[in-house]
């Protein structure tokens, strides 16, 4: 999610304890919006991610291959994502698409399934880039390797400073199929090479 170029190569996701895009970062704390699990921890560290916590088995291997949000109009394929070094998300390669985090939840098992996109790139809007449009109720849905489609309806949204965000409220387990959309927002910070905060919406399986 972040402006620069030279940002990309730092990023560690945005959105992510989830993904992205170089300045994504991370913290402790609770955000107001968040719908419920609440909680606090650090994901977004180094421009990215921060510890997932991967967990919960799945019944299928299907895995994720699109996600596509009609209502603001995303439709991209998924790349997997994985851990830097310093155990942050890596973002995306490409601006224009989004990315799964492939050592978590897998959409459709019970957790929260992490989905990361960057919000802008040097040049243009990116793949993310209007997630922060969405409100209860609208559809996000998930297409799997299998072809079947999940269907995933918005619940609410929370954006964080990095150095506040809730992890808990978007890792902690929970007891349904969740899925947790991550991207950078509030200020680019040109000094930092990243934004100021992280903008998550969360998602419930439709039954």
């Amino acid at each position: 999610m972040s402006r620069p170029a030279r940002v990309l190569a730092a990023l560690a996701a945005g959105a992510l304890s989830v993904v992205l895009l170089a300045g994504c970062a991370s913290a402790d704390a609770e955000p107001a919006a968040a719908p419920a699990p609440v909680a606090t921890a650090d994901p977004f560290a180094a421009g990215g991610l921060q510890d997932p916590n991967p967990r919960a088995e799945t019944v299928s291997t299907a895995t994720p291959v699109r996600v596509a949000i009609p209502s603001i109009g995303v439709d991209s394929a998924l790349e997997s994502l994985g851990l830097g070094p310093g155990g942050e998300l890596t973002p995306p390669v490409d601006f224009d698409l989004a990315g799964w985090y492939d050592g978590g939840v897998v959409p459709g098992a019970v957790g929260p399934a992490i989905i990361a996109g960057h919000v802008d790139s040097v040049t243009a809007p990116a793949v993310f880039s209007r997630i922060g449009e969405l409100a209860p109720g609208a559809e996000v849905l998930v297409t799997m390797s299998d072809a079947t489609v999940l269907t995933f309806v918005v619940t609410g949204s929370a954006q964080s400073e990095k150095s506040n965000f809730p992890s808990d409220a978007v890792y902690s387990n929970v007891p349904a199929p969740e899925l947790r959309l991550i991207t950078c927002a509030g200020s680019f910070d040109s000094s930092i090479g990243h934004y100021t905060d992280n903008l998550i919406v969360f998602a419930a399986l439709r039954p």
